[in-house]
């Protein structure tokens, strides 16, 4: 389908999809009381269970007791927010497809990658004011401890935000799978897992084998969470950080490629009839 049609918005309006799920979880009392429980249960058990791997010894994989918990506790509150329910608004790819209202996307003014852009975007910016406020509380009950150094806390925050912009295309590359298998819940499940295990948020990577964290660097999934988290800690030394970021580049820039093919070729499978 071409976008003759589309007209342009002005930037005022198309920034207002930023507000809509922040505005729909704001509503929504129940979602909040759930996500607030389930951050402060995840956070209590993977701390309590550092704490206790390490109650034999002073220092694994590179690091000591503190740097682990900050670590686990830091990865539970960036990964568990990632779970905002897009699907309770009807507004998923999938549910789109399935009800036929995806045409809208492409005949309305404000064009479909635009509009699932800003939509990811404020469900970014919600999460992470999710994450920095449970980032606060941490720090002031003693859960996570201070960056290594001022400069690897600045570098540790640039890296969460390109480790988003990577995630944020891992995800639209994942959704745009619906227009060629019109259902994406299976790869959506492996490609939490896969996210989840070669990201640390599991465990961190460095108590893995090498040819795991081999592996793990030839793909982009570590770049989101085990990157920035290891320069918090100072666990990457500052001297390497650039070459972090280079990675982070890249990889951003050829999902971002294929993005943009894969959008072009869901546009063409999309039909509007009578209208």
């Amino acid at each position: 389908m071409t976008t003759a049609a589309q007209g342009r918005v002005r930037p005022g309006r198309a920034w207002r999809t930023l507000r809509i799920t922040p505005l729909g979880e704001s509503l929504a009392t129940g979602r909040l009381a759930a996500t607030a429980i389930r951050l402060v249960l995840q956070v209590f058990l993977v701390t309590c269970l550092w704490r206790a791997l390490y109650a034999q010894t002073e220092s694994s994989a590179g690091l000591d007791r503190e740097q682990a918990v900050t670590f686990a506790v830091a990865a539970a509150l960036l990964t568990r927010v990632r779970g905002i329910d897009r699907r309770a608004g009807r507004d998923t790819v999938f549910q789109h497809l399935q009800f036929g209202t995806i045409v809208y996307w492409f005949l309305r003014p404000l064009s479909p990658g635009r509009y699932y852009f800003f939509r990811a975007l404020g469900e970014q910016l919600y999460a992470l004011a999710w994450a920095a406020a449970g980032y606060l509380v941490c720090r002031l009950f003693g859960l996570i401890e201070a960056p290594a150094s001022v400069a690897a806390g600045l570098l540790a925050l640039l890296s969460v935000c390109a480790g988003q912009v990577i995630v944020y295309y891992l995800m639209l590359l994942v959704d745009l799978l619906c227009f060629w298998t019109l259902k994406n819940y299976a790869a959506i499940m492996i490609i939490t897992f896969v996210q989840n295990l070669l990201s640390g948020a599991f465990a961190p990577l460095w108590f893995f084998p090498d040819w795991f964290r081999t592996m793990s660097s030839l793909l982009p999934f570590q770049s989101t969470l085990n990157v920035p988290l290891s320069i918090y800690i100072g666990r990457i030394p500052l001297s390497d950080v650039p070459g972090e970021f280079l990675v982070q580049f890249v990889w951003a820039v050829l999902l971002a490629v294929a993005a943009r093919v894969v959008w072009a070729r869901a546009g063409r499978r999309v039909v509007s009839q009578g209208g």
